[in-house]
Order: C-alpha cells, then structure tokens, then sequence
C-alpha cells in the first residue's frame, strides 16, 4: 500500500532502517552488546507476552490444519523463549567483526594496504514458521553492525511482532535507534516482492525456509541473495564402521529433533555390514516412530515402505527417512552426489581412508565424520546463534556467523603518494 508520497510501506521502512544502519555501523562494541544484553534480558522478562502472542498463532494454524512438523517449528516455550535470549547473550560474548583486518601489507612503493570488514548495511531476512529466527537474525545483524527487516511468515505473525516490540524497545532505551530491527509490513506476498525488489535500500536478502521459498526469493529477487538451503542429509555408515556407534549416530541425526534442516533424511549402509546392521538399525528407527523407505534389502523388513524413486530426494522433516544398501565406498559417494541438497552429509567410520575419501568426494557444506548430522547449526560451532546454513559457494557457505554476515572494503593509506 502506497502513502500520500507514492512510497510504499516497505519501502518507507526499508529507507527508515537504511538511516538506522548508518549510525549502528558506526557504533562500538561497548554499545551493541549493551542493546544485545538488555534485549536477552527484557526477552526473558516478557516470556508470558511472547507465548501468549505464540499461542494465538498455534491456534490459527492448528485450526488450518498445520501438519505437526510445522507446528513443532511454531510453537514457543519457556525453555525456548530463555534459548532465544542465551543466543543474544552468546552473540554478546564474541568478538566484533567489524573493523577485523582480513589482509594487510606494505607495498613496494611504501603505501600501506587493509583490508577490512565492514557491515552489509540492510539485511533482508525472508522466513518461515520460526519465531526464533526473528531474535537470532536481529542479534547477529546488529552485532555485525546491520539494520534488519525481517519478513516472517503471516502464521507466526504475532509471536514475531511480540519479540521484534521487545527487542525495539531494549535498543531504544540503550540509546540505539530501535529501527535497526523491523517487521516488514504486510502478510501478503505483495510485501515480500517489495522487499526483494527493493535494490539499493536493501543490501542483502536471506531466505530461510522450504524449497519453494527459497527459490521464489532466489529467482525473483533483485536485492543479492545469500541462499540457504534445504536439507536431504546423508548418514553413510561405513564397512569399517563401528556398528554400536553407528546406531547412535543413526537414530540421534534422525529422531533428535525431525522438523530441522540438519536432521539425517536417508540412510546408507555398506553391503559389507548390511546382514549385522539392518537387524539392529530398523527396529531401533521404527521402535522411535519413523517409517523407513527402503530399498530391497530395508522392505524385506516387516514395516519397510518400498521406497519410490522421490523418497531418494525428499526433505521429509519428518519422522520418515529413506535407507539403502550400497555395494561400497565409491557407490555412497555417488548416491549422495545425484541426492544429496548440499547440506550436511556423514559418514561412519573407523577407516581413515574412507573417511578422507568421503570428505574429498562429498561436495556439501558440511561433511561429518563420526558424528551426527544434527551438529550443523551455528551455536554447535561456536558461532553463536545463526542467521541460517547456506548451502551456496558465493557469500558463504555453512552456518552463518558474524563474519558472514559483514563484506570488506580496502583501506590504502599513503604518504602524498601519487602514481
């Protein structure tokens, strides 16, 4: 919807947060983690606001008929509620990028070279169902020196408002301009065009949801798009695996928590350890509540769904996975590369070689060895929270950080020097 000026509200709010980025670029880290603290802790202190706001939005969507996975990405609790501000704090407590020197030197001709790095400015978040997102996005992008519009999902409309009036008031009363985080406005998908066509207001789009999202934001954008992605991870359990610590790995990637981009989707295990593996795995998996879509040797199992030629590429985020045996290393490797959505992939195994060879082999973000695939996240590195996992080779690639979420520019100091 236009103003008496012509401009848009999304516009009008992305020009507001492009004023809001100037000042936060030049503010310290003294002053963020300030605004950062006091926004974990007025988090903490409005629990009851935020769920109650949450529970209008569970109750809209149950009502819509949400599947489960959905719901479970919805829904907020106490516990939740205190993740979200442990995850501003922990952003608090690392270091500021802003102004790292990547590179420097001293040329020949005596002129001294930085490079360093500097915030995007506008930060574009596009998202679904996740009203965590909204408080982890607003504190890496300000303590990366970014102003923020986030775009949310209409099904988590109120929970988002909630928090994003929470975080607004924390960085106005610690002297920050509180538009360096805002809602778009809007719940149709006029506004999101607007955002992703708002070029030289908006520095930087990520989105961070399904497949469909994603590449609608991807193909349709003119604002630069950092893409996330989906998540068919991989979990190959090796003839050299340690078959106890492989039903661990298993059934942790898979069941930990199934409504997330780093949950195990398909299973492959060596024929060499198929006859002493499948016995133990399939039980163990369905005992857990998931449907396994196997292949032969899986469906030979009372409960097995015959697996289809798109079980091999779906992102269930469900208790479902698809599981095949696989002659050998090499076979593995192959079936991850026509499957895999270049997430997280692992392998099981207590052969070196093999290892090094499935991490030389396997082109995806993050390649495990020996561990669940469910350690993909952004806190689990260390990162503190995450603006989300790209799954590109052009920003970043990985959990988002700090780091990902600023550029460079070049500093050259001379002395009178002319060429």
């Amino acid at each position: 919807m236009a103003n008496a000026s012509g401009e848009t509200e999304v516009r009008v709010v992305a020009q507001r947060a492009r004023t809001a980025s100037r000042a936060l670029a030049l503010a310290t880290r003294a002053e963020k983690d300030t605004a950062l603290l006091a926004m974990a802790e007025d988090l903490e202190a409005a629990t009851d606001a935020v769920l109650a706001a949450n529970a209008e939005d569970v109750s809209r969507a149950e009502a819509a008929g949400t599947p489960t996975n959905i719901l479970d990405r919805l829904r907020l609790s106490p516990d939740r509620v205190s993740g979200m501000a442990q995850g501003l704090r922990e952003v608090a407590g690392l270091p500021d990028p802003v102004g790292e020197v990547v590179r420097g030197s001293t040329l020949a001709n005596g002129l001294e070279l930085r490079q360093v790095r500097v915030p995007f400015g506008v930060v574009g978040m596009i998202y679904e169902a996740r009203p965590n997102v909204t408080a982890d996005a607003a504190g890496i992008c300000l303590k990366s020196g970014n102003a923020v519009l986030l775009r949310g999902s209409s099904s988590a409309r109120s929970s988002n408002a909630a928090i994003v009036d929470v975080l607004r008031r924390a960085a106005e009363r610690t002297g920050l301009d509180p538009d360096v985080v805002q809602l778009v406005p809007g719940d149709g998908h006029d506004s999101v065009k607007e955002l992703m066509r708002a070029r030289g207001l908006v520095d930087v789009l990520v989105p961070r949801g399904g497949a469909g999202l994603i590449r609608s934001v991807v193909e349709e954008s003119t604002v630069p798009v950092i893409e996330t992605g989906v998540g068919n991870c991989h979990v190959y359990v090796d003839g050299a695996a340690d078959l106890d610590r492989a039903l661990a790995i298993v059934l942790n990637a898979k069941t930990q928590r199934t409504s997330v981009c780093n949950a195990a989707e398909s299973l492959l295990v060596h024929a060499a350890v198929a006859d002493a593996f499948l016995p133990t795995v399939v039980p163990a998996l369905q005992e857990a509540g998931v449907t396994i879509h196997g292949d032969e040797s899986f469906a030979a199992y009372d409960g097995v769904v015959p697996a289809t030629d798109e079980d091999w590429d779906r992102e269930y985020l469900s208790f479902d996975i698809s599981a095949a045996v696989v002659p050998d290393l090499e076979a593995a490797i192959e079936h991850v590369h026509r499957h895999s959505s270049g997430h997280s992939d692992a392998i099981v195994t207590a052969d070196q070689g093999a290892a090094r060879r499935f991490v030389a082999a396997v082109d995806s973000a993050v390649v495990l060895v020996n561990a669940s695939t469910r350690f993909t996240d952004g806190s689990e590195f260390g990162f503190g929270a995450e603006i989300g996992i790209s799954t590109q080779k052009l920003h970043a690639r990985g959990p988002m950080g700090l780091p990902e979420m600023t550029s460079t520019k070049y500093v050259v100091t001379g002395d009178g020097h002319t060429r």
